[in-house]
């Protein structure tokens, strides 16, 4: 399989962060949310969707019957 360079720095970044707080998820966590406060970025949060919807455009076909 090939390798996906952008995969491999974004795994990197992150385990630098991860790092710098000694992979404490506390310590993580909390960083996280000054820098929201900050205005460093913003969470969006959505509504969660319903089971299934849109997850399929076709109705699903129905397996024939087998008799043995």
């Amino acid at each position: 399989m090939a390798r996906d360079t952008i995969v491999d720095e974004v795994r990197q970044v992150c385990e630098q962060y991860a790092a710098r707080f000694g992979f404490d998820l506390d310590a993580i966590y909390r960083d996280l949310k000054k820098r929201e406060q900050r205005g460093e970025f913003t969470v969006v949060y959505r509504r969660p969707r319903r089971p299934g919807a849109g997850t399929r455009t076709r109705p699903k076909r129905r397996r024939a019957a087998t008799s043995n």
